[in-house]
């Protein structure tokens, strides 16, 4: 997914605390420096600031980088001339999103097929307990009062 002009990622959004690949196909790319470097932070204030050099190939300089905490992913480009690109003073700045923790495994266990059945399994049993308290709670009282009817059908009727 290219988000800018001769950047692109291999996902379509960032996400914290997730690695990510970024290929640069910029002004280096094109002048042939012989190395590029990706200078990045995160959040306004560019926390953790980094360098990593890209690795040359033929989709453009890249390299893959853990996303760190912040609302905000922030680099620019250096060759080896100390040269910059940094989208004319502006530097690239791109969101990224919270981790979702809804239906996170937190056990030590490597994510699996198995593990990935389990927690299919466990939501769905979740799903019939509250389903089951649901009913207990609407038809319990009703039932104990005297109040409920069941429904009939044509047949019971005509029978």
């Amino acid at each position: 997914m290219e988000l800018k002009k001769n950047i692109f990622f291999n996902t379509d959004k960032l996400v914290e605390n997730s690695k990510v690949k970024i290929s640069y196909t910029g002004e280096f790319f094109q002048d042939s420096s012989t190395e590029v470097f990706i200078h990045y932070g995160f959040g306004e204030n560019w926390d953790n600031v980094n360098d990593i050099k890209m690795e040359k190939t033929e989709l453009g300089y890249q390299a893959e980088i853990e996303l760190g905490e912040g609302e905000l992913f922030n680099f620019c480009f250096r060759n080896n001339e100390n040269k910059w690109d940094n989208n004319n003073g502006q530097n690239y700045v791109f969101p990224i999103e919270k981790m979702q923790t809804e239906l996170l495994v937190l056990d030590d266990e490597p994510t699996s097929i198995g593990s990935a059945r389990r927690l299919r399994r466990t939501y769905l049993w979740s799903k019939k307990i509250r389903l089951a308290v649901y009913k207990i709670i609407t038809y319990l009282p009703k039932i104990i009062s005297g109040n409920y009817k069941r429904k009939t059908s044509n047949n019971d009727i005509n029978g």
